[in-house]
């Protein structure tokens, strides 16, 4: 329950009928349970006070300070920062296999007090591997909209220091930040922080920065589910991997789920075609989440600027045949 100064506080507006501060103090009982990982009632009260916007409001609202936030003592730049979460499960379209594992992610920690009282826990600390665009940080924020959690990145470029020492420090700020509160942490491009020890190109202070992450990762004990994404794999120190407690591979489309894809995208866009066309949808064979969603982000935008009123397999063919000339 919400601690008695807020209770009191919520009360003595309510009854002076104070509705800005009213207002701030539900907002902090909420804060204060989705803190304790009350996720379920943190929803029930947002969905009272702010009725159908409770979702807009709650991708909206930031959840953490920027002054909490810790910094590279050097040059004052944060270690971490807050992405605005707007995409949630209906947004993502994965293999089986990827989508199995992420609602089994999402069923542990909904039913977290279940597994707790058997002595579980639910994976915190996750690894998504595969290549780039294929749905790996996105699947971190569909994580943190569904458990109404503050997706929180960490800054590589803050992290990393060629100062001895420094790169494990600034990730024990990380731990101990995450630790504290419960957010989603995505730790993208992970290879960076965890390559193979064994990689004689690689400097001294990479090393230790691997061993460092080895530690944090062994010694956390923190609310926050861990999520590190890599392109590269083969990269990964081998000791790294099993220090997470599910890995999920995520892989480019087939034309099925490419069929599902352009059926989202292209929601509410009048076409004169079937997005479950075979022949449309092979058009994007081989192409993966992202590269199919720039596609049509350009092929929308050829429609509008040349007058069309429909969305036409022409405009599709021009915004491949751009993409393709961009990657050459």
């Amino acid at each position: 329950m919400a601690s008695g100064k807020l209770l009191r506080q919520l009360i003595k507006s309510g009854m002076q009928s104070d509705s800005d501060s009213f207002k701030a103090a539900s907002e902090a009982v909420i804060r204060e349970e989705r803190e304790k990982k009350h996720h379920l009632l943190a929803n029930d009260l947002e969905r009272l006070l702010y009725g159908d916007r409770s979702a807009t409001v709650r991708g909206k609202l930031k959840l953490i300070s920027t002054d909490a936030l810790p910094v590279n003592k050097d040059n004052g730049l944060a270690l971490l920062e807050e992405r605005t979460v707007v995409r949630d499960e209906a947004d993502i379209v994965l293999a089986d296999s990827s989508q199995s594992a992420l609602d089994e992610v999402l069923m542990e920690h909904r039913r977290e007090d279940v597994l707790r009282a058997h002595g579980l826990q639910p994976a915190q600390k996750l690894l998504f591997c595969g290549p780039p665009g294929c749905g790996k940080t996105l699947a971190a924020e569909v994580i943190a909209s569904a458990l109404s959690l503050p997706l929180m990145v960490v800054r590589l470029d803050s992290v990393i220091s060629s100062l001895l020492g420094e790169t494990s420090a600034n990730l024990r700020k990380v731990f101990d930040f995450i630790a504290e509160r419960p957010v989603v942490a995505l730790f993208d491009e992970f290879d960076a922080l965890s390559k193979d020890r064994g990689d004689g190109a690689d400097h001294g202070e990479l090393k230790r920065s691997v061993n460092a992450v080895l530690q944090m990762m062994d010694g956390y004990r923190g609310h926050s589910l861990l999520i590190a994404t890599t392109n590269y794999e083969s990269l990964l120190d081998k000791a790294v991997w099993r220090r997470f407690d599910e890995i999920i591979r995520f892989e480019p489309p087939n034309l099925e789920q490419i069929k599902r894809l352009l059926a989202l995208k292209l929601s509410g866009i009048r076409r004169n075609f079937e997005t479950d066309d075979p022949h449309v949808a092979s058009l994007f064979k081989g192409m993966s989440h992202a590269d199919v969603e720039r596609v049509l982000r350009r092929a929308i935008k050829d429609m509008v600027l040349s007058g069309r009123e429909f969305l036409g397999k022409a405009h599709l063919e021009a915004g491949l045949a751009k993409e393709y000339t961009h990657k050459r």
